[in-house]
């Protein structure tokens, strides 16, 4: 790359894959002088329009001095970024920093001129925005705070791109020129824009998969059997809405179907476009097909081949090539070693899959990195009878095998506004940006439910994932997905149930359960469950064996028009003897019931009851609809007509009810569906970060610069802790060092008594139980007794590190810590002191920057919060002290991402305000690019 002196070493990490407007992909790199020539190429390709536009005169061709002038960057002072696909120029942008009289210049001048091209044939694209944002955050990170550029009033799309990138910016307009300058600070609207249009690139990208006109099945053998074979015949027998291809480099010469399919030997070789290819060729193949179908324009790739980074390291590299090679061409790709995915929507009918049946069609949009959990999942969505059964079905499937491009975020993205999914279920094995999934978690979970197991939970994630390490424990990553809306469960049975009963029942408006059934026992075993799940549930309504369906349907009604009832678990199982109630009876009963309140959700618990699951699940009623002489597919046998109350057609839309062999699995599903219910209900008003006038946010960033300015990363010392923290308000009670008796009694009298004696040595700090503490000392004498003791029980002062501290008020001991973790961001933790609440671990979590409402329930989340709000008779401890503590100390982490762990141990949280004892903070050099940074694709 540039070797001249006068230049800076090429920013290999400035290199980003970005998804387009319309979801495809492009590579944005730093010019070099090796690009002349792509340069000149780019350009000739350039309308004498857009020329115009770009140097406000007509400029045919680029001289010699402007290729040199434009290929030629010091990486600082003068910049120039290229969007690429296929290794070829499409677009271009570059910044020069001026002075205050608009000369070149270098710093501290922290202004540049930014100038923009795009080639015609793709604009319109989103390539000018997605420049912008990455010649933004170069800028920023060279010392740049402002970007002017002057338009022609005719360059509309331009003026577009620069004013709606929701920076702050001055118009003006002189001689003819429109002058605008603007602020690369993010601001909120700014980073909204940015997080919008990612939104809109990445589902464009997704749909683009799950809904392609044409699809080719690359690796289609030539004899039945074989994972291409296999896929192709379930595409066919899907009923495909679009165009299919097979593609065999081996197939005879003449050969022009397969399987009734149009069969080519390469995909060059299809005469139209194809969006689609499925890869099922050996991995020592798929760089060739790659090849064909970049060129042949084709738009995404399932790569169902293995041979991949699940293989070992050699594996690994091969995937890291696929990623690169694919996005050369503006290609995303599913997989490789993908189980395929499957759009039932009638508009495609899609199964680009290895599941030989396709899905009954549903509401429910389906996520699995693996392919065997795919499979089981699939499975228990289909079955009916046995466990949770039901034809609530799927909207999309997508198992991404080694996720090695798109993920779950970008699957997110496409579920947040389709209007075919109602409830998203994800089996995640790992999450490769936490912070970006709790983003777009929480914003989906706002709109639907979203129900996610993890697996590989207390081990490495899968070979073949390539994933950022954390280290925050699971229980601590899967706190803070719930805290974005996220239903977490533990278990595939448990995804299902819950997400059976969110596609199938209303959110429950409370805590409060109706029991009814035929059982005394199973209806108790309910009542038992409930409470585990901490819901508040009636005494269980028996109706004795001898109830009929229309018992059934008068208690649930009752149920259902109670106010105190917000659901009804409904307790079933099989009466022996005449008169007892149908399968198909009880259901119609149930649900005509249930129709007739449709607000509050119903679940059934069965034992053994072969058709209710069955007869619950049908879509309407158990009777056949009008105007059809055959029953629905699959539907049970009608019951004779002494077992079937009358009944109406159920009107459109009715909810249907989901039935559970066992208590405990209805419950927990209702409990998890009560937790998800409130955290809607308060993310409608999820608080605010508040204002503290005493905050010195200058200050503060002036001291951590000149910090740093010592080192790449440092523990602080405990006079600059105090001046950092006393900047956010939070003043630390001073601890003398002691290291003799007479220090220590000095340091007394300097501070007043009484006063604590502390021993600080890390084996003794804070680990009172060990009598490394001395407190309440009144006078020198007890001082000094008490130095004694320590230094004959725990050795000799240079050991013990005794520190002499004025006593606070008693209170609650808590402690409060700020980590910034490389994959989940800033994250504020809290819990009380002391080795009982360690063992337990009994902390809690927020991500950073905490809401005045977040900090609230902070306080309040821990197991043993009860000792802060006058447990057996204590005083309450100053609880809004402590939350306005725990908000400065996560608006310090947020404002200064230098800051990346603090610790206050212990804060003494007393009747009245708070003291805190002991600090430590670690700064380091905040990474070149970060969440508030430009889109890109993680990088390969």
């Amino acid at each position: 790359m540039q070797t001249s002196p006068d230049r800076h070493e090429y920013p290999a990490h400035w290199e980003a894959d970005v998804v387009l407007r319309d979801g495809g992909t492009a590579r944005i790199r730093p010019i070099t002088v090796d690009d002349a020539d792509r340069l000149v190429s780019f350009y000739e390709q350039v309308s004498d329009e857009s020329k115009y536009y770009r140097f406000f005169a007509p400029y045919p061709r680029l001289s010699a001095k402007d290729v040199h002038r434009f290929t030629h960057h010091d990486f600082v002072d003068r910049v120039g970024l290229a969007a690429t696909v296929g290794g070829e120029f499409i677009a271009t942008v570059r910044y020069d920093r001026i002075g205050a009289d608009g000369t070149p210049a270098s710093a501290p001048a922290d202004e540049a001129e930014v100038a923009f091209l795009v080639q015609d044939a793709h604009q319109g694209r989103g390539v000018a925005s997605a420049l912008l944002e990455h010649i933004g955050a170069v800028a920023r990170e060279r010392g740049i705070r402002r970007f002017a550029a002057e338009v022609l009033p005719a360059n509309t799309k331009m003026i577009k791109v620069f004013t709606d990138a929701g920076y702050t910016q001055k118009r003006s307009f002189e001689d003819g020129v429109v002058r605008l300058e603007f602020d690369l600070e993010p601001t909120d609207r700014s980073l909204a824009v940015q997080y919008a249009r990612e939104h809109r690139a990445e589902a464009r990208s997704v749909q683009r998969l799950l809904a392609p006109g044409s699809v080719a099945v690359i690796g289609a053998g030539r004899t039945p059997g074989g994972v291409g074979r296999s896929v192709l015949g379930n595409i066919r027998d899907a009923g495909y809405s679009g165009r299919l291809y097979a593609v065999n480099k081996a197939l005879p010469e003449g050969q022009k179907e397969l399987d009734g399919v149009p069969a080519h030997r390469s995909v060059r070789d299809i005469d139209g476009p194809v969006d689609l290819a499925v890869v099922a060729v050996p991995a020592e193949h798929v760089t060739e097909v790659v090849t064909e179908c970049g060129e042949h324009g084709v738009q995404g790739l399932v790569v169902v081949s293995a041979g991949y980074a699940e293989s070992g390291p050699e594996g690994r590299e091969r995937q890291r090539a696929l990623v690169r090679h694919a996005r050369t061409y503006g290609m995303r790709i599913i997989g490789p070693n993908a189980f395929g995915i499957i759009n039932t929507s009638p508009r495609v009918r899609l199964n680009a899959s290895l599941a030989p049946e396709v899905p009954r069609p549903g509401r429910i949009g389906l996520f699995a990195q693996s392919g065997a959990i795919g499979i089981a999942l699939l499975s228990r969505l289909h079955r009916r009878g046995g466990g949770v059964t039901g034809v609530t079905g799927v909207s999309t499937f997508v198992s991404s095998g080694n996720r090695a491009d798109v993920s779950g975020n970008d699957v997110l993205q496409y579920w947040y506004e389709d209007p075919d999914t109602d409830v998203v279920l994800m089996y995640l094995e790992s999450i490769g940006n936490p912070r970006k999934f709790t983003r777009l978690a929480r914003r989906t979970a706002a709109a639907k439910p979203l129900v996610v197991v993890q697996g590989a939970r207390h081990g490495a994630a899968p070979q073949g994932h390539a994933v950022r390490a954390t280290r925050l424990p699971h229980a601590t990553v899967s706190a803070l997905l719930r805290q974005a809306g996220v239903i977490r469960v533990d278990t595939i049975t448990e995804l299902v149930d819950a997400g059976l009963l969110l596609a199938r029942q209303p959110l429950p408006a409370g805590p409060r359960v109706a029991i009814l059934g035929n059982s005394e026992s199973l209806g108790l075993l309910t009542y038992d469950a409930c409470l585990a799940e901490g819901l508040r549930p009636h005494p269980p309504q028996d109706l004795t064996t001898a109830a009929s369906a229309a018992d059934f349907h008068a208690a649930l009604s009752r149920a259902l028009a109670d106010d105190r009832c917000d659901a009804v678990v409904v307790t079933a199982i099989p009466a022996v003897g005449e008169g007892s109630v149908g399968d198909a009876a009880l259901a119609e009963a149930l649900r005509s019931a249930s129709a007739a309140a449709p607000g509050k959700p119903v679940l059934v618990v069965h034992v053994e009851l072969g058709g209710l699951a069955e007869a619950l699940s049908a879509a309407a009623s158990t009777a056949p609809q009008a105007g059809s002489d055959n029953p629905p597919q699959n539907a049970p046998s009608p019951a004779p007509a002494a077992e079937r109350l009358p009944t109406t057609e159920a009107p459109e839309g009715a909810h249907l009810i989901p039935a559970y062999p066992a208590a405990e699995r209805a419950v927990r599903a209702l409990g998890q569906a009560v937790a998800y219910a409130q955290w809607r209900r308060d993310a409608a008003e999820p608080g605010k970060v508040p204002e503290y006038e005493d905050i010195n946010e200058r200050g503060a960033a002036a001291l951590i610069d000149g910090l740093l300015a010592r080192g790449q990363g440092l523990t602080l010392g405990t006079d600059e802790t105090c001046d950092l923290l006393g900047h956010y308000g939070v003043q630390v009670h001073r601890a003398l060092p002691a290291p003799t008796p007479d220090a220590a009694a000095e340091a007394a009298r300097d501070l007043g008594y009484p006063v604590a004696l502390k021993a600080t040595a890390p084996h003794l700090r804070h680990r009172a139980d060990l009598g490394g503490v001395r407190l309440d000392l009144t006078d020198e004498e007890q001082l000094r007794r008490s130095y004694a003791e320590l230094t004959e029980l725990f050795g000799a002062p240079e050991e013990l590190r005794p520190v002499v501290q004025r006593m606070a008020p008693r209170g609650v001991d808590v402690v409060v810590r700020a980590v910034i973790d490389p994959a989940a961001g800033a994250v504020l933790s809290f819990g009380l002191a002391g080795a009982a609440s360690q063992l337990l671990g009994d902390t809690a979590h927020r991500l950073i920057p905490v809401t005045d409402r977040e900090a609230t329930s902070l306080v309040r989340s821990i197991r043993t919060a009860p000792l802060l709000f006058g447990w057996r008779g204590s005083a309450p401890a100053d609880t809004p002290a402590l939350e306005e503590l725990l908000l400065r100390v996560s608006r310090l982490v947020d404002d200064h991402p230098e800051v990346v762990a603090v610790t206050l141990e212990p804060v003494v949280v007393a009747s009245h305000g708070l003291s805190v004892l002991g600090a430590s903070v670690r700064l380091a050099h905040p990474p070149a690019r970060d969440d508030l940074g430009p889109r890109t694709l993680p990088a390969y």
